[in-house]
C-alpha cells in the first residue's frame, strides 16, 4: 500500500487549500518581525510566529499499513484540522511572520501533546513497539516542536517580544454536542498577557464580523495540555505570549466563504496588533529595536 494521500472535503476545498495562496510548505524566509504604526504616530514591534500542528493528515508510506480501511477516519476532525493551513497562511502573510507546519497526520504522532501524554499515539500507532515509536518521535514530534522553540528563543535572544498564534480548527458537533461558537481564542488565564490580547483580539474580530460567536477559552481549555502550554512553562508572559485560535469547520467547506473569513480573521489581528498600545498589559512586552 502506497502514501496515504491527503484527504480533503472536495475539489475545489483542495484548490483552495493547496494553490490560493501558492506559498508552498517551506518555512518563510525573512525577518518575522511586523512593525504597526499607531495613532500616536509610535512605531510598535513585536515578533510573530505562526505554528499549525495538525495542518494535514498525511501518513508516510512506511506507516500506511497501519491506517488501511481508516482512511474517513483520517479525512474527518480526528486526522487533522481542515482549513487550519489556509488560515496559517493568510494570518503569516498580514503580519510577515514564519509559518510552521507539521508533516504528518496527528493520528501518527499528535505533536500538540507532552511527551508523556496518554493520547501521544492514536490507537493507529500506538501498535508499534518502543522502538518504533521513539523513532516517529525523532522523526516528527521533536524536531517540529524544537524547530518552532528555536525560533522563539531566537527572537526573545534579540530583545523581542514573541507573539505566538498557533492555529486550529474545530469540528462543529463532538460526541454529539453542537458547538456554539464560530471562534475561540485559548490562553492561560493566569498570565494577564494573554488574557489581555485575547479580549483585544476579540472586539476587533467582532468589529470585522459581528455575526460571529467569538468565545474564550472555548471550545478547550487554553491551559489544557498542548504546545503553547509547554511553551509557557519556558518563557515569561512578557516575553512570550501563546495563543490558540480555534474556528469552526462549519465554514470551511466553501471556498470562497472560508477565504472572506481567513482574510477577516487576519485583517482583526492586525487591527488587534495596532491596538497593544492601549494596554498597560503590554507596556514591557512590545519589543523595539535597540537605539
Amino acid at each position: 500500500m502506497g502514501v496515504i494521500p491527503r484527504v480533503v472535503w472536495n475539489d475545489a476545498f483542495a484548490l483552495s487549500e493547496a494553490n490560493h495562496l501558492n506559498f508552498g510548505h517551506a518555512t518563510y524566509k525573512g525577518e518575522p518581525t511586523a512593525s504597526f504604526s499607531t495613532t500616536h504616530g509610535r512605531t510598535i514591534f513585536m515578533s510573530m510566529v505562526i505554528s499549525c500542528e495538525h495542518a494535514t493528515n498525511h501518513i508516510p508510506a512506511k506507516y500506511a499499513s497501519l491506517f488501511e480501511g481508516a482512511e474517513a477516519i483520517l479525512a474527518s476532525h480526528r486526522g487533522w484540522d481542515p482549513g487550519s493551513l489556509t488560515l496559517g497562511r493568510w494570518i503569516a502573510k498580514a503580519v510577515s511572520a514564519p509559518l510552521f507546519q507539521t508533516r504528518v497526520s496527528r493520528l501518527l504522532v499528535e505533536v500538540n501533546r507532552s511527551e508523556r501524554h496518554r493520547h501521544l499515539f492514536s490507537r493507529f500507532s500506538n501498535v508499534l513497539d518502543l522502538s518504533a515509536r521513539n523513532a516517529v518521535l525523532e522523526k516528527y514530534y521533536f524536531p517540529y516542536r524544537q524547530q518552532v522553540q528555536g525560533e522563539i528563543i531566537r527572537r526573545i535572544d534579540q530583545n523581542k517580544s514573541v507573539l505566538h498564534i498557533s492555529v486550529h480548527t474545530f469540528t462543529p458537533i463532538l460526541d454529539g454536542e453542537q458547538r456554539n461558537a464560530d471562534i475561540g481564542l485559548l490562553y492561560d488565564p493566569r498570565r494577564g498577557g494573554e488574557r489581555e490580547f485575547c479580549e483585544i483580539w476579540r472586539q476587533s474580530i467582532l468589529r470585522q464580523r459581528p455575526d460571529l460567536r467569538v468565545r474564550r477559552n472555548y471550545p478547550y481549555l487554553g491551559k489544557a495540555d498542548g504546545f503553547t502550554t509547554s511553551l509557557r512553562r519556558e518563557f515569561a508572559d512578557d516575553a512570550y505570549k501563546g495563543i490558540e485560535l480555534e474556528v469552526n469547520q462549519r465554514w470551511v467547506a466553501r471556498p470562497s466563504v472560508w477565504r472572506s473569513l481567513c482574510g477577516a480573521i487576519a485583517d482583526s489581528l492586525l487591527h488587534a496588533l495596532r491596538d497593544v498600545e492601549k494596554s498597560p498589559a503590554f507596556g514591557l512586552s512590545l519589543a523595539c529595536p535597540r537605539e
